[in-house]
């Protein structure tokens, strides 16, 4: 069996594994759980171990961090590598922030996302210089690594940080 997805488990079949035989395949999970549990099926049918019924996912690749567990229903499986193939790593970043509920991180990414900022400071200073026309003598006297800092503080905003100077900006619901 193979698979063509970069988001992908490792499913095997437990009778095997309890005779100490190592079974299994790697499943495509960006498709739909029909799917993954039709694949989950024919592992189970080639199985050296005669009408093997149970299976338990013992690795995954590709969910850029989300938790998969051993007993992961199908269903959840499919909509987290959906989300991952859509959102990327960025998603599965906020998705974590948000304890794994993709419905309040698909939320964020739609509808507080402010973008990519080299800093949180360098938000603080675009938001500022959008809402008022700073005097050229006062500008140097402002200092936007507190003031993003206590952005972030109140609630305000959240951010995530995917690489060096690749901080992204959220703003809290």
């Amino acid at each position: 069996m193979t698979t063509s997805s970069d988001i992908r488990i490792y499913a095997a079949c437990l009778a095997a594994y309890n005779n100490g035989i190592l079974h299994g395949a790697w499943v495509d999970a960006d498709q739909d759980a029909d799917s993954i549990r039709g694949d989950i099926a024919a592992m189970l049918k080639a199985s050296p171990i005669p009408d093997a019924e149970e299976w338990a996912i013992h690795d995954h690749e590709g969910f850029e961090g989300l938790d998969i567990a051993e007993y992961e229903d199908i269903d959840a499986v499919a909509r987290k590598a959906e989300f991952v193939a859509d959102h990327g790593k960025l998603g599965a970043e906020v998705a974590s922030y948000y304890g794994g509920d993709l419905d309040d991180a698909e939320r964020a990414l739609e509808e507080g996302y402010f973008g990519e900022y080299r800093t949180a400071a360098d938000f603080a200073e675009e938001v500022t210089e959008n809402q008022a026309d700073i005097p050229d003598n006062l500008r140097y006297y402002i200092d936007y690594e507190r003031m993003a800092r206590d952005m972030e503080l109140s609630g305000d905003i959240f951010t995530i940080e995917t690489g060096f100077e690749e901080v992204h900006v959220f703003g809290s619901h």
